[in-house]
Formats: C-alpha cells, structure tokens, sequence
C-alpha cells in the first residue's frame, strides 16, 4: 500500500477518536522499529485548539508514553534532517552548482553536483515515512555532499540535529500534555 493510502486510511482510523467539531488536521507516519508503524495525528477543535493521537496500524491508540516518544522523536528528527539537508534549499543549491559547473567548471564540480543530485533523491516527494532508516539514509547522503562541497569543513547537518535536541523534547512534552488518551 502506497504511503498516501495508508495515510488516508490512519486518517479515518483517528476519525473515529474524534469528538464533535474535531477534525483531523495533520498525520506523520513514522516507524522507529522496523515493522511497526505509528500514524501520530492531530486534532484541531471548533475552537482551534489542538490535541493529539498516536495509532497503530490496526487503529489501535499508542497508550505507552515511550512508544510515543519513540514515534514522535524519530518524525522531528527526519523533519530537522529534511530541513538541514544540503543547506535548507537543494534546489537552489543544485541550481547554483550547474552554473558553477557552466561558467568556471572547477575540478571535482561534477562530483558535488552528483552529490546534490543524490540527496535530492534520497529526500524524495512528501510525504516520507519517518524512520531510523531514513534519518541514517539522508545523514549519509548529505554528508558525502558536505564532503564533495569542502572536505574539511565540520558539519553543519550534524550541528543541526545536535542543536534540535531540545525542540524535539520540547515537541514531545507538547504532544503528551494534549494528548487525548492516558499514558502509561
């Protein structure tokens, strides 16, 4: 089943947790183990405010505060990677190394533009299943372009989800104080 499909359907698996005047305003599909997939989903009231439900394939809600954390966390991460990966905008990145590549063809330009070009396919088209996995996989791609852009350089991907660590705590404590089910 195509990600889309299953996100539709998780979709319609949280309606059915929903209150009246609730809608579902947002799903992550995330696996921080293999196999076992957790659809974390947000609620927006009437009123605008805004609540939280994580579910199992089967419908079922997450009820473990730390198979939430786990689902939660792995989703922030990815997003701060997608986001840190090749600089914040590859386009324009891909797009200034083909000028580059063009106007002054310096030696090993074709290298960092494969690179770029990698990444690129690497982070794909949303939505992205979040996973351990691909958080591994997009840290690999985009410090083989770091490599190729300046061998030497530190790594401001690796500073990126270094630095995010207390958003992504931060996220987590939001998530539990509106989520709707109790956690044990």
């Amino acid at each position: 089943m195509a990600l889309v499909d299953e996100l539709e359907r998780a979709g319609e698996l949280a309606a059915v947790h929903s209150q009246p005047g609730d809608v579902v305003s947002g799903i992550i599909a995330s696996e921080p183990i293999v196999g076992r997939r957790v659809y974390v989903c947000s609620f927006d009231d009437a009123d605008g405010r805004r609540s939280w439900l994580a579910i199992r394939a089967d419908g079922a809600p997450v009820t473990s505060r730390a198979e939430l954390r786990e689902a939660v966390s792995i989703a922030a991460l990815c997003e701060v990677a997608e986001d840190a990966a090749g600089g914040g905008d590859l386009d324009a990145l891909i797009a200034t190394l083909v000028e580059i590549r063009e106007n002054e063809a310096p030696p090993g330009i074709e290298d960092a533009e494969d690179a770029a070009r990698a990444l690129r396919e690497v982070l794909g088209d949303p939505p992205q299943l979040a996973s351990p996995v691909r958080l591994d996989m997009i840290g690999t791609a985009t410090r083989r372009l770091e490599r190729e852009l300046d061998s030497s350089a530190s790594s401001p991907f690796a500073a990126a989800l270094q630095s995010s660590q207390g958003a992504v705590s931060e996220l987590e404590r939001e998530i539990e104080a509106g989520y709707r089910t109790e956690l044990t």
